[in-house]
């Protein structure tokens, strides 16, 4: 193991990695810091996301180590793209599969055409009323835990921007669209809306986040891939 190997931690590195499902992003953020720790004989070392992703949500997700998490803002300030599966014709509190079905309606006056115009109704700047079960901060604590206690709290609306959102697949109940938004837009809450729209109701019931600004999942590393890596970064 070379001094050079270590350095290049420390001094900064802008890491992509997909995600796993289930993972949170915390949890992808501490097995990284370990595998580096525990390979490269680096006593501590800072390590940062930038953006987080649900644990239902897989895809990438930019880690920062060393000095180059003094550049984590950035790239949470870069537009992100998504591919989301939704399911129309229910809903649920936390509007993806977090939570149990709440309520049922109507979809037999859903077509593509409605779904198409639908869509196009989105682009541009949206006032989105973030979901209760979020991380948005109320009053000092995350909404999700108000929401889990049963406590209704009001969530005021943010601004989000729509630059591109496409129909990939449609379907009854499932459909598929690719979505290009502004830092901080809720994909759940879009499920929610445009289930609104179509005069039925929707969850999201699956996303992987497939670009970050130029960044793109398909250059990603896995977690194995990147624990491989390092073990030959170990024995050189």
């Amino acid at each position: 193991m070379s001094s050079e190997n270590m350095s290049s931690f420390e001094n900064g590195q802008v890491l992509l990695f997909n995600k796993p499902l289930y993972w949170t992003s915390f949890d992808l953020v501490n097995k990284v810091r370990i595998i580096i720790k525990s390979n490269l004989g680096l006593g501590k070392i800072k390590v940062g996301h930038a953006g987080t992703l649900d644990p239902l949500a897989s895809g990438l997700l930019i880690i920062c180590t060393g000095r180059a998490t003094k550049r984590i803002e950035d790239f949470r300030d870069l537009d992100k793209e998504y591919v989301a599966k939704l399911h129309f014709g229910e809903t649920t509190p936390s509007y993806d599969l977090e939570t149990e079905i709440n309520g049922r309606f109507p979809v037999e006056q859903i077509s593509e055409n409605s779904v198409i115009t639908a869509l196009k109704g989105f682009l541009g700047e949206n006032d989105q009323v973030p979901p209760v079960h979020s991380a948005k901060m109320i009053k000092g604590k995350r909404a999700y835990e108000f929401a889990r206690k049963g406590i209704h709290q009001e969530m005021s609306p943010v601004k989000v921007f729509f630059r591109e959102v496409e129909l990939i697949k449609y379907g009854i109940p499932d459909t598929t669209i690719r979505i290009l938004c502004s830092k901080g837009t809720y994909i759940r809450s879009f499920a929610r809306d445009l289930g609104k729209a179509l005069g039925s109701g929707a969850y999201l019931s699956s996303l992987e986040r497939t670009a970050i600004g130029p960044y793109l999942v398909k250059d990603a590393f896995s977690i194995e891939k990147f624990e491989n890596i390092i073990k030959e970064l170990k024995q050189n």
